[in-house]
């Protein structure tokens, strides 16, 4: 592509070349890079109008929802719901899906989204993000229900999130590689600055919340501590630690210079009945998708992340993902565990 080339261009040269493309595919990436547009407003004039905070309520999770993750919800709504793109949207601020209303048309695509990753953070001026997945509706249905929209990893259309950062980037997947654009504010568009981005295969940077330390499996345990011996350890080798406790900020780092993330499985996630930490559907799926597509893995522990049979909206799952030789070595310590 050549340079300055924008999204629109390059999708829609990308869907040039795809048997049977109608346009409705571009079109809806489109309404989904406006409604990142107008949620990089948002982030960047927060305080400014009085955008931060709590907005005093709490999502299906339970956690508390800040004011610019419930207007970020909206905005993705309102840019998605009336184009007939979509049959229907799941957002990890909503309890149910979102039907698209009668009064617009509908199409053969579903929207899966987390439309301000790593809200917590928003107060203290770091990074957050919009993650985002498209699947095919099955048989187009007219009224689709939850059912439609579990579907494993391997069958999403599209997947991408948007990092807003010191720059606004919307990394995109159509299962033909990995892409980066970064908004020119001047301009209003996201230009292709990051084309083919590729994940290292090894690496020396691992990125994990080491507060929970005391109740991880022993595979996690295993590895990390092979990582801090360094050069006197196993591994022969001295690791940088990291973490930003926002996945958009911790997959954009290894997409650029390779790592692995690790939110595992451990006693403490267990004892509260969940199946892990981060949502399948809106982030462990999306993210995967990415990671894979630029030459990395991403696993839960011995299994392959976008094989797993969905069972809820809302489902949680340990995520492990990155430099494939490391994703490869956590897996085989998990599988090792087991036998």
């Amino acid at each position: 592509m050549p340079h300055g080339t924008t999204i629109t261009q390059f999708i829609s040269e990308e869907q040039r070349h795809a048997p049977g493309a109608t346009g409705e595919f571009t079109a809806l990436l489109n309404d989904i890079v406006t409604a990142c547009k107008m949620i990089s407003n948002q982030v960047n004039h927060g305080a400014l109008i009085g955008a931060l905070g709590s907005a005093g309520s709490e999502n299906v999770q339970g956690e508390t929802q800040k004011k610019l993750d419930v207007l970020s919800n909206e905005i993705f709504l309102q840019c998605n719901a009336w184009a007939g793109h979509l049959g229907a949207m799941a957002s990890e601020e909503m309890d149910d899906i979102y039907h698209i209303p009668d009064e617009y048309p509908r199409g053969k695509y579903l929207l899966t989204f987390d439309p301000l990753d790593g809200s917590s953070n928003i107060d203290v001026n770091v990074s957050v993000g919009t993650i985002f997945s498209i699947l095919k509706c099955p048989g187009g249905s007219e009224k689709p229900t939850v059912r439609d929209f579990l579907q494993a990893g391997t069958q999403q259309v599209a997947a991408g999130y948007a990092l807003y950062g010191p720059s606004t980037m919307m990394v995109l997947t159509t299962g033909n590689g990995v892409n980066g654009f970064t908004l020119d504010q001047n301009i209003g568009e996201f230009i292709l600055t990051h084309p083919n981005m590729t994940i290292p295969v090894d690496t020396r940077e691992f990125a994990i919340n080491a507060s929970n330390m005391r109740f991880w499996d022993a595979p996690v345990k295993r590895y990390v501590d092979e990582c801090l011996a360094g050069t006197e350890g196993p591994r022969g080798e001295d690791f940088n630690m990291r973490w930003i406790a926002s996945m958009v900020a911790e997959v954009h780092r290894i997409l650029t210079r390779g790592g692995v993330f690790l939110y595992p499985m451990d006693e403490k996630i267990r004892s509260k009945g969940q199946g892990g930490k981060l949502r399948l559907m809106y982030e462990a799926n999306p993210m995967s998708f990415i990671v894979e597509q630029a030459g990395g893995g991403s696993v839960i522990g011995r299994e392959r992340i976008m094989e797993l049979q969905p069972e809820g909206l809302h489902q949680r799952v340990p995520v492990i993902l990155g430099s494939r030789n490391e994703v490869e070595r956590i897996r085989r310590y998990h599988e090792e565990a087991v036998g």
